[in-house]
């Protein structure tokens, strides 16, 4: 009987290890496959500028969100953009730190559709580094980006006209 209860409470041991790993794993994990397959509307990030265009004009909305406290007033300066597949699009932010004291933040950003998401690169961005405003200081914030052209041939977005591109702004907290 007792060597019936030593495998079993082995086995009931490596089961409980095995999930603690899965549960530790389960994050870098998930992000990684968002970046790989744009899953959950996170965009590709591009190395190059695209140079080659496809002949279909797509909008591409701005949004801009804070979290509630984070004191920044933070908005597009432009509602969306017109650009054709492949074409290269520039878009800028505001962000103004609106309270007394220095504040790092940090962005967030989402593509939706999210079928959308794998063909949306972006090539420079603010939300791939921390930024910091000084009180009352403000900036203007650039996004280059672009639709690959293999969007084009993707039957599921065929009926795609709009894509919105939305950040949220958090501090950034060591």
């Amino acid at each position: 009987m007792r060597n019936e209860d030593n495998h079993l409470a082995t086995i009931l041991a490596g089961v409980t290890i095995f999930m603690l790993a899965v549960a530790f794993a389960s994050v870098p994990l998930y992000r990684l496959i968002c970046k790989k397959t744009g899953f959950g509307g996170t965009p590709q990030i591009a190395l190059t500028t695209s140079d080659k265009m496809i002949d279909r004009e797509i909008t591409v909305q701005f949004t801009a969100s804070t979290h509630r406290d984070l004191p920044w007033e933070f908005r597009p300066m432009q509602h969306d953009a017109k650009i054709k597949i492949g074409e290269n699009g520039l878009a800028y932010f505001y962000a103004k730190n609106k309270s007394d004291k220095p504040i790092v933040g940090m962005a967030t950003y989402n593509v939706s559709p999210d079928k959308a998401a794998i063909y949306f690169n972006k090539v420079q961005c603010f939300c791939f580094e921390q930024q910091k405003l000084n009180p009352g200081q403000g900036m203007d914030m650039p996004v280059l980006f672009f639709l690959d052209p293999e969007f084009a041939k993707d039957p599921s977005l065929k009926d795609v006209k709009t894509i919105t591109l939305s950040y949220t702004f958090f501090e950034y907290k060591k």
